[in-house]
């Protein structure tokens, strides 16, 4: 047998892409977890995922040849890791993409040549098996040429890459046998072959040939563009060079499972199987936290915020397990750094902020933790009142989904109460949330059809309006309406779409609106309306127009921006930069942009932040982005090389793709970002920035709206004006008098109510002094029942204080009326509490006479109800009730 190579996971990484690139693809940096664009998504879940505007025909890539090792995250079996040998919530997919450009032919060799090659990975290839759809002889006939045994190529019905309507083909999976002693089944078992549920012939690539369209009519049409997508898992690959029996004994979790060692301090990897899995569920977490927030995602009950709240409670109580009873994931950041630095050096510079995140919400789960242990013990203790000796299965899937108690978890509180909990129940519950997971998750692999209205469309359009918000003579390159290419179009033609070979026009990108403006033929008239300019896949500006006039391809026409719309946007733009090196400045460096809208009249601005925005850190904000503007700074801006830029300090936002050729634009030293936008020339032309307001929209992501120029003189103005309706109203001479008169109202309000609610306790007090005289008596003791006139359940509640200290009688029962309601009010004294009479059994019987419902303590309940005329027949039916 050929000896297996020793390298580790970042030499593996290293390797796979320079294989591929030595092979004319373009390396691909690892996008973030976080999708940007694409709603089908809660998290990118694969390589193929950050391609798909490449492979649907959206957009051409710059090189068709793409390779990539991507992180992602897949959710849907958590309970399985840990439990399992590979199964992980974030994991590293090596890919290799061709869009439209090689195929069989070439992709087989160079997959065997990685393989097999001793420059390369140097497998042994009688270590090697290769599955493959049975009607792909194509596949076959490559794989045997390439030197593939024959008794190693299985034909297999499942190697056929469909996900619906879209791309699909037949694939070709390759396998890793690991040698008899990995064999986990009998020889004579049916799994016991590659492609089986084994453990001996471990699945490392999967191959797809993606050569047809899914039809909605369910036929499948052969693609405009053959392409292919291959899937690597980087762990399982590891595992193999570092021959370790699982991914988790591997370099890339074996220091995380070290560091829980010395946290747990008695408890030892590799010794008993329970405690393995708890180990390899704080390891594989912790990964998945650290990446996740580190790509902007945080913490809370909706979508990945949830995700990660829910992880992080997992690998909670996976350390409570081994003893851990101390918060200890925060501490464990840096070390997912370290591991991953060589790659993603990015974790390491952002593990205080990151650690912090972790930190905060480990306090937080603490009280909900013990929440749940409350409300384990209340169930427990209606168990064993109710003499049921169990406790319900929804009730236990409640503690594991709400509180992260691990139905193992409740079965040890249970048993040691003496009492079992309804398994099937708690697994008929998560069955329902697995499956609305599953459906939420239909469209997570959604891909478009192909369209190749404009992909093979390449000739070269400018773009001047840098520069340039006129041009005189542009021709028309480009033209299509009713989605199909034509020489020429008529008004009432539905989506006509031009392309000049230049143009000033804008296109939509970067948070930046389109600009608009007008299409004039060489008469002077003007024969249609830009109305929307996007990109086309080669990038060219596709201009959406709307026509007065017939418009033909070849001819050449004036075209017109509208300029005062657009010189707004130019300053809004430039504002969005300020105020993004601004919020860095005062709120931190882990401050990200999530996402941008630069408008004619206004901007708006996401950003990533935990905790709230002060009134005092907004303000810091808005005044530090005025100075820049009344410092009176040169906006310049340089086109070069992507390294020179990063060498300048230019920021990189968020996801955005970027070509051999970056455009950077530097507001002095204030700051330097990529930007393909329009800005001003110098930050004065912008006069004033106000933020117009300030909020949270989703977990960790905060949104500013703001104004600039004319547009802030007018907000401004318009609180003068409300400000000066204002002191008018208040009777003020000058508007700074105005704080002054509001708070002498408050004040006197403030006393007024004081004075209104002691003469409310004293009609209160002397009503009482009627009501407590009339007790009546019942077979269940004496009662007091009378409407009174109170201001509402406050004042009921102060009267049945009263009652209680002068032990009046056994029951209480008030109800006073108001603004079309009503309101009851039990007391029940101590002695008939123990005795066994419920204020809360009594309210429930008497209040539908008033259409309500309530509820409370043993000895005082409270109701509310819309019927007030059956006051009378409350008072009456608890009379009734206390006589049974």
């Amino acid at each position: 047998m050929k000896e297996l190579k020793k390298l580790n996971s970042a030499q593996v990484r290293r390797m796979y892409l320079k294989f591929f690139e030595e092979h004319g693809h373009q390396v691909m940096p690892s996008a973030s977890l976080v999708p940007v664009n694409d709603p089908t998504l809660l998290w990118i879940n694969s390589g193929v995922a950050t391609m798909k505007k490449y492979f649907d025909g959206k957009v051409v890539p710059d090189n068709p040849r793409m390779t990539s090792s991507q992180k992602s995250i897949r959710t849907n079996d958590i309970e399985n890791v840990g439990k399992t040998a590979r199964h992980h919530t974030m994991f590293e997919m090596l890919g290799n993409f061709s869009v439209g450009d090689y195929f069989k032919n070439e992709v087989i060799p160079w997959a065997w040549e990685l393989l097999t090659s001793d420059e390369w990975f140097g497998f042994d290839p009688e270590r090697l098996y290769i599955t493959y759809y049975p009607k792909d002889h194509d596949a076959y006939n490559r794989w045997r040429e390439v030197g593939v045994a024959e008794d190693h190529l299985i034909a297999d019905e499942d190697n056929f890459w469909d996900i619906g309507q879209g791309p699909s083909g037949p694939d070709t999976e390759i396998f890793y046998d690991r040698g008899q002693e990995f064999n986990n089944l009998a020889d004579d078992d049916p799994e016991n072959y590659p492609g089986g549920e084994n453990e001996r012939y471990l699945e490392i690539w999967n191959i797809v040939f993606s050569q047809f369209n899914h039809t909605p009519e369910d036929t499948y049409e052969p693609l405009p563009h053959k392409n292919i997508d291959t899937g690597m898992g980087l762990e399982r690959v590891v595992s193999i060079f570092e021959n370790a029996p699982t991914n988790f004994e591997t370099d890339l979790f074996m220091p995380l499972i070290k560091q829980a060692e010395e946290f747990s301090g008695t408890k030892k990897y590799g010794q008993n199987k329970e405690d393995d899995i708890q180990f390899k569920i704080i390891a594989d977490h912790i990964r998945t936290i650290t990446f996740a927030i580190g790509d902007g995602a945080l913490p809370s009950n909706v979508g990945r915020g949830y995700v990660i709240r829910r992880l992080l409670r997992r690998a909670v109580v996976a350390g409570k397990k081994l003893g851990i009873d101390e918060p200890f994931l925060a501490k464990m950041v840096p070390t997912v750094g370290k591991i991953m630095e060589d790659y993603y050096p990015d974790v390491l510079k952002n593990a205080d902020y990151i650690a912090s995140v972790i930190e905060s919400e480990e306090d937080r789960f603490s009280a909900t933790l013990n929440g749940g242990l409350n409300l384990l013990n209340n169930v427990i203790a209606e168990a064993k009142e109710s003499k049921t000796n169990e406790i319900d299965g929804r009730t236990a899937f409640k503690l594991y989904d709400t509180y992260g108690f691990p139905i193992e978890l409740t079965k040890e509180y249970a048993e040691d109460e003496g009492l079992t909990v309804d398994e099937k129940g708690f697994q008929a519950a998560m069955t329902e949330q697995q499956n609305r997971a599953r459906n939420a998750r239909d469209m997570d692999n959604g891909m478009g059809v192909q369209t190749d209205l404009w992909t093979s469309f390449k000739e070269d359009s400018k773009y001047v309006g840098y520069t340039d918000l006129t041009v005189d003579n542009a021709k028309v390159i480009g033209l299509a309406h009713d989605g199909q290419q034509a020489d020429e179009a008529q008004p009432g033609d539905k989506n006509i779409e031009l392309i000049f070979d230049v143009t000033p026009f804008y296109a939509e990108m970067g948070g930046q609106v389109a600009d608009t403006g007008d299409i004039i033929d060489n008469y002077g008239k003007k024969v249609g309306r830009v109305v929307d300019v996007q990109h086309a896949p080669n990038q060219q500006n596709l201009h959406r127009v709307e026509l007065t006039a017939p418009i033909k391809k070849g001819a050449r026409y004036k075209l017109v921006v509208d300029r005062i719309r657009h010189l707004k946007i130019e300053k809004n733009h430039t504002a969005t930069h300020l105020l993004d090196q601004a919020l860095r400045n005062v709120l931190g460096g882990h401050t990200q942009q999530a996402g941008s809208l630069v408008e004619e009249h206004y901007l708006r601005f996401d950003f990533n932040h935990f905790g709230q925005v002060t009134a005092e850190d907004l303000k810091k904000v808005e005044n530090m982005v005025n100075e820049q503007i009344w410092k009176e700074i040169p906006v310049k801006t340089v086109e070069t090389d992507i390294d020179s830029a990063k060498e300048m300090g230019a920021i990189a936002l968020f996801s955005d793709k970027y070509g051999d050729k970056v455009r950077v634009v530097k507001i002095g030293d204030f700051n330097t970002e990529f930007c393909g936008g329009d800005h001003v020339k110098n930050t004065n032309e912008l006069g004033l920035f106000k933020i117009v307001s300030e909020g949270g929209v989703g977990a960790g992501v905060r949104r500013i709206e703001a104004v600039t120029s004319s547009d802030a003189f007018k907000f401004l103005q318009d609180r003068d004006d409300l400000l000066t309706k204002s002191a008018a109203s208040l009777k003020v001479a000058q508007i700074k008098e105005v704080p002054h008169q509001v708070e002498t109202l408050q004040n006197e309000l403030k006393e007024a109510q004081k004075q209104n609610e002691s003469l409310q306790a004293k009609i209160a007090a002397q009503q009482a002094n009627n009501v407590f005289e009339n007790v009546q008596a019942t077979k269940n003791g004496s009662l007091i029942a009378a409407e009174v006139q109170v201001a509402g359940m406050g004042q009921l509640r102060q009267l049945a204080d009263a009652w209680r200290s002068k032990a009046l009688s056994d029951v209480l029962v008030l109800a006073t009326a108001s603004d079309g309601k009503a309101n009851l009010l039990v007391a029940v004294s101590d002695d008939k509490t123990k005795e066994g009479l419920k204020a809360g059994d009594l309210i429930k019987a008497i209040a539908p006479a008033i259409n309500g419902g309530g509820g409370g303590r043993p000895n005082l309940a409270q109701a509310g109800g819309k019927n007030p005329a059956g006051i009378k027949e409350a008072l009456s039916q608890a009379k009734g009730y206390l006589d049974k």
